[in-house]
């Protein structure tokens, strides 16, 4: 189990879903039962499945609201508390008892989550607990799912689906699905359409497109054209009508908590900042570019670009 909590905590960053959201990075790199080609976290070396201990209950609880406490202090709000981590939250076997303790704070909590572990009945209870879930579905054809979320060998997607349906059923709080789009992998036609009549049977609260807009794991993944996202979104609206594109970018209303190293070094594990992004927020700090000079020469930080941008994201496996 993890002692580190120097990145269990980041932001809060701006969410293009949740408003103001407080991450959660409760599991480090990569533990994850996907290695996704699109992820920004980088490829996962092994793939696991089942869930263990990494921080503890308290630990987490402590740390969020130590952090929780600093925002308000200087006048800052949350919307939300997001297990959002390095790996999938679903592998935590105390994430229930986590949420549990997190719930004194007023805050509601969500969980963003790849679904691949909802066949398991002691997984779909501890999730159940979030006001809000996110569920993602790349794809329902067997071939297509293991080129673009490369899963652990053991997993097979019918079960995984029926965990999902299984999970809407019984699930009270805001269910949300995510279909991240990759040009030329599941961006066409009857990918699109067989996704979205998989949705409509789950009835989630709102289903959202996504494309790729920071430096994926795989240098090949793109986003698709225009053209591709506004037939993905009319074919998908023909099957559910609650869908919406997340094909932007978040603002910059990066939080300040005093620690800037800290701070920056905390979102940008999880979350690459565009140089935009960076540089407002060194001028928040009252910092100038030879501090963001200073991390990438101690190797804490990586400059990356991608679709024409320059972006900055942390070093994995480098402690601040």
């Amino acid at each position: 189990m993890s002692n580190n909590l120097t990145s269990l905590v980041f932001g809060p960053v701006p969410s293009r879903r949740l408003g103001r959201s407080l991450g959660i990075n409760h599991i480090p790199p990569k533990s994850c039962s996907y290695s996704c080609r699109y992820c920004q976290v980088g490829r996962t070396a092994h793939t696991e499945i089942e869930p263990r201990a990494f921080f503890r209950p308290e630990e987490i609880r402590l740390t969020v609201e130590t952090r929780v406490e600093e925002i308000r202090r200087i006048g800052q709000t949350v919307d939300y508390l997001t297990f959002v981590p390095d790996g999938e939250p679903t592998l935590d076997k105390h994430l229930g008892e986590a949420i549990d303790l997190l719930r004194p704070l007023g805050v509601p909590i969500a969980v963003i989550s790849n679904g691949s572990l909802l066949w398991r009945e002691d997984v779909r209870k501890r999730l159940g607990k979030a006001d809000w879930v996110s569920l993602k579905v790349d794809a329902v054809n067997e071939k297509l799912w293991r080129s673009i979320n490369r899963p652990d060998d053991a997993l097979r997607l019918p079960v995984i689906l029926d965990g999902m349906l299984r999970f809407a059923e019984h699930y009270d709080g805001e269910l949300v699905t995510e279909t991240m789009l990759v040009a030329g992998v599941n961006d066409h036609p009857e990918a699109v359409t067989a996704v979205a009549k998989f949705v409509a049977r789950l009835k989630p609260n709102k289903a959202f497109l996504a494309i790729p807009i920071r430096p994926p794991s795989e240098k090949d993944v793109g986003a698709p054209s225009e053209k591709k996202i506004v037939q993905a979104y009319s074919l998908f609206t023909a099957e559910f009508a609650k869908v919406e594109c997340l094909t932007g970018y978040e603002d910059d209303a990066f939080a300040d908590t005093g620690d800037a190293e800290n701070d920056l070094l905390s979102i940008t594990a999880v979350h690459p900042m565009r140089e935009e992004s960076v540089r407002q927020f060194l001028a928040n700090a009252g910092l100038d570019e030879s501090f963001v000079t200073s991390l990438i020469d101690q190797g804490k930080l990586k400059q990356v670009e991608f679709a024409g941008k320059r972006f900055f994201v942390r070093q994995v496996g480098r402690d601040a």
